[in-house]
């Protein structure tokens, strides 16, 4: 399950990445730069959730 988790952290970093070259700063909130935000907002988002995920199976862990 680590592996996995740093897998996905690296494909969720890549996908920041690639969704970063997309946006327009002139035009930040029209067209594709908004579903570029609304992407990066929801990736955010999914690696938040993985991580207090992996922090709460590392505590499960030491508890038992």
């Amino acid at each position: 399950m680590k592996i996995f988790t740093y897998v996905v952290l690296v494909v969720i970093a890549a996908l920041i990445v690639f969704n970063l070259t997309i946006l327009d700063f002139n035009n930040l909130f029209q067209g594709d730069s908004l579903i570029a935000i609304i992407g990066i907002v929801a990736l955010l988002c999914g690696a938040c959730i993985l991580l207090i995920y992996r922090t709460s199976k590392i505590i499960h862990d030491k508890t038992k």
